[in-house]
């Protein structure tokens, strides 16, 4: 299965430990496609229905719901994870995602 940036994946993220956000949920991969076809991990940002409106959180609608893209909770999974693939980001949710990820990462 070709995994690709910014694709909307179904991650299956438990077990998990403390505050990291649980249970399968749609999550964007973070990773480029030169790692994601090589490697056996992808860095994915889990999505989730309610948020608070946190500076590391960016607003985007799949499936026709309001979502958040949790760019606070980062982490590399295992493609195991993966259960199916979803949807894409659009053009403006992925320059948002940049924005966000230069902002909070980048000095």
């Amino acid at each position: 299965m070709a995994i690709n940036q910014y694709e909307i994946v179904l991650v299956n993220l438990d077990p998990t430990i403390g505050s990291e956000i649980k249970k399968t949920r749609p999550c964007v991969v973070i990773s480029p496609n030169e790692m994601n076809k090589y490697l056996n991990t992808i860095v994915i940002a889990p999505m989730t229905s309610q948020s608070k409106k946190y500076p590391t959180r960016v607003p985007v609608k799949h499936d026709s719901k309001k979502g958040w893209v949790v760019l606070d909770q980062i982490r590399t999974i295992d493609k195991q994870r993966i259960v199916k693939t979803l949807d894409n980001l659009t053009e403006k949710e992925i320059e948002k995602v940049k924005v966000i990820l230069m902002e909070t990462y980048i000095d």
